[in-house]
């Protein structure tokens, strides 16, 4: 006689399961609808109007500037080396927020003759300079741009052949496809208007362009504001052209640095983009005064200019530059300092002083409109997105010691496999070593 095992349920039981079932459709109805307003709600989002306030010219974020001779790019011995030194340069403007960067040449008119010139598009469009001063602004502005823009606006050349040895900068503005922050920079598409009403397609590096309503000529790099809210996959968001400073504006978000090409030192003072120049401009020498003698917080500034030297130090670029009538550098600045009273290396490179300076500026400098504390990192790219998480997890599963596992009865995880001994090739002659 065969036996059913099969546990029979009781009614109480079967009407439990039926009404855990019932919960369960429920739950998944639920959250179907719910899903499907909050599509419906970011798709809505994404045709929101977009607001910018206004903000008064007394009210600008205090902007910083660091001035860099180009000629330094000479004393690199090969074009790896030169890449590399520019690099440096990038990252610690990067590291310590710096506006501007004014690529400035430190030799003379005749020099400027005789040497090869060359030229490169910036915000004041096209310019001309001697070619280690081009080769070093081409570099910056390579680094500082996103990376989605970058085919853009640099197609090959022979500056940029070394560049894939730099350090990215990984700079706040460098967006993601999934960083869901309401500026990105963009470029203008030729994509047609559908009908006569104004506006262009810009790619800010999303799966489909945005709308601006402004119409723009193609190839321009611009600034965007997003609807917030919005769902970045959508075809349909409308978004607003704002200036670069902006995003810093409302948010406190690092938003890259601008370069500019000066071809004497008179021309960093004068050629200054801000209204009313520079009010703070501080000279770095190992002639200057000690760092440390300033107050903390001493120096107050709306738009600062921290200026380096070359191999030869700021004298050359004075001696060089006719228009200028100082006697001496140190009459040129408001501050001239020494950031390194102490130095043990008889020379500082120019690279190293831009770190040493701003790091022991950093509690010396006193901005007017200091810019807002930027709290909305989970919206950008962070350390673990360049896969520096990962590999510290696998670092830390291939360190687990066997022994002490398998004592304490604890299963044993290794990240890769251990290799398998090599058995010992096996000669088909047999043992010949007595005819070595």
């Amino acid at each position: 006689m065969k036996v059913n095992g099969k546990k029979r349920l009781t009614e109480r039981e079967k009407l439990e399961m039926r009404e855990r079932k019932r919960h369960r459709r429920q739950d998944r109805l639920l959250d179907r609808v719910q899903h499907e307003f909050e599509e419906v709600e970011r798709e809505k989002a994404c045709t929101a109007k977009v607001e910018v306030k206004p903000v008064a010219e007394a009210e600008h974020v205090s902007t910083i500037s660091i001035a860099v001779p180009g000629s330094i790019m000479e004393n690199a011995q090969s074009p790896e080396l030169r890449t590399y030194l520019a690099g440096q340069i990038a990252r610690a403007a990067c590291i310590f927020q710096v506006d501007e960067v004014i690529v400035f040449d430190d030799c003379g008119p005749s020099n400027q003759v005789t040497d090869k010139l060359g030229t490169i598009q910036t915000n004041e469009g096209s310019t001309s300079a001697r070619r280690c001063c081009i080769q070093l602004a081409r570099i910056l502005q390579y680094l500082e741009c996103p990376q989605y823009l970058r085919k853009y606006f640099f197609p090959l050349h022979n500056d940029l052949k070394f560049t894939g040895l730099l350090n990215p900068l990984d700079s706040q503005h460098h967006l993601r496809q999934q960083s869901e922050f309401v500026f990105r920079e963009g470029i203008v598409t030729s994509k047609p208007m559908k009908g006569d009403k104004p506006g262009a397609f810009v790619n800010v590096g999303l799966l489909n362009d945005v709308l601006v309503d402004k119409t723009l000529e193609p190839n321009l790099r611009v600034t965007v504001k997003l609807p917030a809210g919005a769902d970045l996959k959508s075809k349909k968001i409308r978004a607003k052209v704002v200036t670069p400073a902006q995003p810093r504006q409302e948010t406190g978000i690092y938003w890259g640095y601008t370069v500019r090409i000066a071809n004497s030192l008179s021309q960093v003072f004068t050629k200054s983009p801000y209204r009313g120049g520079y009010d703070m401009t501080i000279g770095t020498s190992d002639r200057g005064r000690n760092v440390h003698e300033l107050e903390p917080r001493s120096l107050s500034y709306r738009h600062a200019l921290i200026v380096f030297g070359g191999v030869l130090g700021l004298e050359p670029a004075l001696d060089n530059d006719q228009k200028l009538n100082a006697d001496t550098v140190e009459d040129m600045f408001e501050e001239y300092l020494n950031t390194v009273p102490t130095q043990g290396s008889r020379t500082i490179r120019t690279e190293e002083a831009i770190l040493i300076s701003m790091a022991a500026l950093g509690d010396k400098l006193k901005p007017v409109n200091a810019p807002k504390p930027f709290t909305s990192f989970e919206a950008i790219p962070q350390s673990q997105d360049t896969g520096i998480k990962q590999y510290a997890f696998n670092e830390k599963r291939s360190k687990v010691d066997v022994a002490d596992a398998q004592k304490n009865g604890n299963p044993i995880h290794i990240s890769r496999p251990l290799p398998l001994p090599i058995p010992p090739p096996v000669d088909k002659y047999g043992d010949m070593s007595r005819f070595d």
